[in-house]
């Protein structure tokens, strides 16, 4: 006999003595629905095995699985009964088994997972595509939530609008990467995101956050706006392509574009910096994280002069990029310490984390450029934020289709949590 036959033996014995059963309410909510019915099952002494309820516009959705005995069964349901034709609600009841209890019970131990998509908007064909794909895998859906507010019919005509929605999935996929591929196809191709996460104790306490800064936190690249000035912007790009086309390393190419800024007067850096694009949804992002007393940090491959211009206005705790140096006033074409390249990135993040006593796991990575994926890939979670396809490709996760508070629902903050 083996121990699990041993341990349900005795319930086996014991089944004609105990009823299970559950009962699904629906209909229109008001106050009190939910504590009258659990009144009811109180003053029998039934014990609740389970409890679920959702309010879609209005409408309530109520689950109560409860065990009780025959003897009894008879005066709940018809307590039950009379007290939803009282309350103007339907009632079902459906009886369950020890076994399919045990069964149920016996799953709880599997893997779970968050399964977020989000956009301007998500259609019913967004959702279809994702869920065909959740059940291919074997997954099952336990719960579906909207993370954002209802959306405006108004806004949909000219206004900005954003939509999230979070499935809570239990199983193991049957091919993980596959899985993860095929909602990066389904995201490119119908123009919405999708990020999927373990359900661990990791995901809702992140503690840092570190964030590149160029094309991420504002919409430019700071060594393009210099050389501009400098009069030597396609210079500086011809640098920049021949690095990404892998010709030179991104040291080497930072040392060739430094020294082309030499003899730049020092108060363009000021102009520059009081009129840098900002990012959309940065500010709220901010305020959110701040409200919920997360770390963050700006690891830049950039410079220092305009982190700490971003530090200043919108409250983040760490900047490291690269300082140029200046005398009498002008860039001398030469720049002071190391070059925060992207091991450094790596490094500096985990340093923070550890100087805070932050979980590495606890940490989130934000950043669109190849010398990011060091970074992301440290991180516990690393975000590719309007990326180039090759960190996209890389990254587990992306965010194309929003502003960098759509950072947030991948954390799993609901609009009703943050103050607009």
């Amino acid at each position: 006999m083996t121990a699990n036959e041993k341990t349900l033996k005795p319930l086996d014995e014991e089944a004609k003595d105990i009823e299970i059963i559950l009962i699904s309410i629906s209909g229109q909510d008001r106050p009190g629905v939910t504590a009258s019915l659990t009144a009811i099952l109180a003053r029998h002494d039934a014990s609740i095995l389970d409890i679920g309820q959702a309010d879609i516009h209005h409408t309530l959705s109520l689950g109560i699985m409860f065990r009780t005995s025959p003897d009894v069964s008879g005066e709940i349901l018809k307590d039950l009964l009379f007290k939803a034709n009282e309350l103007g609600i339907n009632i079902r009841f459906q009886p369950v088994s020890v076994e399919e209890y045990e069964n149920w019970v016996s799953r709880q131990g599997q893997n779970r997972w968050i399964i977020t998509i989000l956009g301007p908007k998500i259609t019913a064909r967004h959702i279809a595509l994702v869920s065909e794909e959740i059940a291919a895998q074997g997954l099952n859906i336990d719960v579906i939530h909207r993370l954002t507010g209802r959306p405006s019919l108004v806004e949909e005509f000219g206004g900005s609008s954003k939509m999230c929605v979070e499935f809570s999935v239990r199983g193991t996929p049957k091919r993980y990467a596959a899985m993860q591929e095929k909602f990066m196809r389904i995201s490119a191709e119908e123009s919405f995101d999708i990020s999927m996460q373990a359900d661990d104790i990791y995901r809702k306490s992140r503690r840092l956050v570190c964030f590149d800064m160029d094309s991420t936190l504002i919409k430019t690249e700071v060594i393009d706006e210099l050389a501009d000035r400098a009069g030597v912007g396609q210079q500086v790009r011809a640098i920049t392509e021949s690095a990404m086309r892998g010709e030179i390393d991104f040291k080497e190419s930072f040392r060739r574009r430094v020294a082309l800024l030499k003899g730049l007067d020092e108060s363009v850096m000021k102009d520059i910096a009081e009129s840098l694009p900002i990012t959309e949804g940065l500010e709220r992002m901010m305020d959110v994280l701040h409200h919920a007393g997360y770390k963050t940090a700006i690891l830049s491959g950039g410079f220092t002069y305009f982190g700490e211009y971003l530090k200043r206005r919108f409250g983040f705790d760490y900047v490291y990029a690269n300082e140029l140096e200046i005398e009498d006033g002008k860039l001398t074409g030469r720049f002071v310490g190391d070059i925060v390249d992207g091991a450094r990135k790596a490094e500096l993040l985990r340093l923070i984390a550890q100087f805070e006593g932050i979980n590495i796991a606890q940490t989130i990575a934000v950043g669109d450029g190849a010398n990011d994926l060091p970074m992301l890939a440290t991180a516990g979670l690393g975000i590719a934020f309007h990326a180039k396809p090759k960190v996209k490709q890389t990254a587990k996760q992306s965010i194309s289709t929003l502003g960098l508070d759509g950072i947030l629902y991948f954390i799993g903050f609901k609009d009703s949590y943050m103050p607009e």
